[in-house]
């Protein structure tokens, strides 16, 4: 089978949708189907080359001329590599396979990452919608995309090709008790409400220490926020960035935290269990069913420090109710495999191809 993935870029800065898309690549590959990404590249281009996949260079940036050359660059992609499968994670790539393809002979899949974008609409141009966790599809499902054309296949990244085993890692040197986030800072991430709580936390816990790991547009405005609690609650507040390998701080977390207010299915959650972290999750979105609808981690309402307060409290309290939470996130781990992602994704593959080919023997997974 002849697979290309469309993304808007392939670079390593913690992008959920270049993770799950590089990792189906690579397993893609690694099971013998010819394998590329169209993107504008970066740091995976290496990785992806190790693995055997092509890559195609395509600036989908949208300025009027670069769209056009955009649109010329993917027609010659598409007659150079001649696919069966044209899989868009994002908005462009889905408008580029399903306008340009006139004579091409290709089956279009997309997955609906991001739902929350009013833009995600258009993922709906597809034969075929991914959706990241049965609550996106129940919402895109609101909003117009036929049922027929939905699939679940849930986020996992344990064993992904782009990291380590979680043995490798070397816990991060954290003062404790230390809480842990990682996530991007964007409001929708619900910092601004995590830093309400340990300001509340932090005045019955004086030595409990807050790691944020992430950057993103909103990093100034929390970092405002921290310093108007205190300086920095007394320095107990700590902005670490990026982190390409954000394991080390969950290995070494007494609780993790999301926050989300919106998180369609976030990728840090499989990790987080895989750390064996205690973890503390908004009930939002594909959150519930990342945590086993919380028999993996403890859910509570969003937006709301006062019961994240509590919720903290509650943990670092008890340390025995604190050490049952890290052992229930390690239960149950392998549907969060990354092969399983792989195997579901090329079964839709497979339903679409399958009334117009003969995959006979083509679908090792299947």
């Amino acid at each position: 089978m002849r697979i290309l993935h469309i993304l808007n870029h392939v670079q390593e800065i913690g992008n959920g949708i270049v993770n799950v898309a590089v990792d189906l690549a690579c397993l893609q590959s690694q099971s013998g189907h010819d394998v590329a990404i169209a993107s504008a590249g970066g740091e995976y281009e290496g990785l992806l080359m190790r693995k055997g996949v092509k890559h195609f260079h395509l600036n989908q940036k949208r300025s009027p001329l670069n769209l056009l050359r955009a649109v010329q660059g993917y027609q010659q992609i598409i007659a150079s590599f001649q696919p069966d499968i044209v899989h868009a994670h994002m908005m462009t790539g889905i408008v580029l396979a399903r306008t340009l393809k006139v004579s091409a002979d290709y089956t279009i899949v997309s997955t609906v990452h991001n739902e929350f974008q009013r833009s995600a609409i258009l993922m709906g141009l597809a034969d075929r919608v991914i959706a990241v966790s049965q609550a996106v599809a129940d919402s895109m499902a609101r909003r117009g995309v036929p049922k027929s054309k939905l699939r679940v296949v849930s986020n996992g990244t344990l064993d992904s090709h782009r990291r380590k085993s979680v043995k490798e890692y070397t816990p991060a040197c954290l003062h404790h008790p230390a809480i842990v986030t990682v996530a991007g800072l964007y409001t929708r991430k619900g910092i601004s409400g995590l830093i309400e709580a340990f300001a509340l936390v932090n005045q019955v816990f004086p030595d409990v220490h807050l790691y944020i790991v992430g950057n993103g547009p909103d990093r100034e405005k929390f970092i405002q926020q921290a310093r108007q609690k205190g300086g920095y609650i007394n320095n107990h507040i700590h902005f670490e960035g990026f982190q390409s390998e954000p394991q080390k701080y969950m290995l070494a977390a007494d609780i993790f935290v999301l926050a989300s207010h919106k998180d369609p299915s976030p990728l840090v959650i499989p990790e987080a269990r895989e750390a064996g972290c205690a973890i503390i999750a908004t009930n939002v979105d594909g959150i519930p069913e990342a945590l086993d609808y919380g028999e993996a981690g403890i859910l509570i309402e969003p937006k709301n420090p006062q019961v994240l307060a509590e919720a903290l409290t509650d943990l670092l309290t008890s340390p025995e109710k604190l050490q049952d939470w890290r052992r229930k996130a390690q239960q149950n781990l392998e549907r969060l495999q990354v092969q399983r992602v792989n195997t579901e994704t090329m079964q839709i593959y497979a339903e679409l191809l399958a009334g117009t080919r003969d995959l006979s023997g083509k679908l090792g997974v299947i």
